[in-house]
């Protein structure tokens, strides 16, 4: 039976950094995203270039529909997950109340409830077999209350608690679960979630590929908690000992005005 790694939202940004990273290291994936042709393209260049096996998955995960389709070629070829990756994930800027519900409810079930069932799913047959990794990426938007980000701040505070407290339960299992918050960074999030026009991204933000590289050497380590870049280790250090309080949303509200 083949061992792969399962990487989703893995046609660009941090995701398809990580696809490359087990690519380097000789190990077959399966890629899940959207846009087929997308992860067409990406196959080929990596099978060409590492001459590793890339399996593709084109699915939307925010529907039942495309978490089933991952299972199931996951058990029709007989595969183990040895390492699940749940990256998929988008935001929304902007005014909680003008932006569109729908949205809302889309981000809630990509952000949260995608990335539950696939990390039940896989983490039980990991423990089963005494063996595996699961990274789940939230972000510094995760460690305090966002406004103008509100719902997608939650969904990533949801994701930390959430790692944290498998992390836990699993700590004699032999099963690692790590969860990544990244800052702001170079890839087509800002452009999906409207924020062209917010201060954070106003400065210098971290490449897609360090945060992966960060992220992977931290899963393979079975870190807890990984925030990349020395700020964002600062602010996350202050969210964490700095009580509920206006001072708190104040400066949170600063952070992600916009321009």
């Amino acid at each position: 039976m083949k061992e792969i790694a399962i990487i989703t939202g893995a046609s660009s940004g941090i995701g398809y950094e990580l696809a490359m990273l087990f690519a380097k290291d000789k190990k077959d994936i399966l890629i899940v995203a959207r846009d087929e042709q997308k992860l067409l393209k990406i196959k080929r260049s990596i099978e060409e270039q590492y001459k590793t096996h890339v399996h593709i998955v084109a699915a939307d995960l925010s529907k039942q529909k495309g978490l089933n389709a991952i299972k199931d070629v996951v058990n029709a070829n007989d595969w183990i997950v040895t390492e699940l990756l749940n990256n998929a994930g988008f935001g929304e800027y902007g005014p909680f109340i003008e932006r569109q519900m729908d949205r809302y409810n889309e981000m809630i079930h990509l952000n949260i409830l995608s990335l539950t069932d696939l990390s039940y799913h896989f983490g039980k047959e990991m423990v089963k077999r005494g063996k595996g990794r699961i990274l789940n990426v939230a972000s510094m938007a995760g460690l305090q209350p966002d406004p103008n980000f509100v719902v997608y701040g939650a969904t990533k505070a949801y994701v930390i608690s959430l790692t944290e407290a498998i992390h836990k339960e699993f700590e004699k299992t032999g099963v690692t679960v790590t969860v990544l918050s990244p800052g702001p960074n170079e890839s087509n999030f800002m452009e999906r979630a409207d924020m062209n026009n917010a201060k954070l991204y106003a400065k210098g933000v971290m490449s897609a590929k360090a945060v992966a590289l960060i992220g992977y050497r931290g899963m393979m380590k079975g870190k807890l908690h990984i925030i990349p870049g020395f700020k964002n280790k600062v602010l996350g250090f202050l969210s964490g000992i700095m009580p509920p309080s206006k001072l708190r949303l104040n400066i949170a509200a600063n952070i992600m005005a916009t321009k």
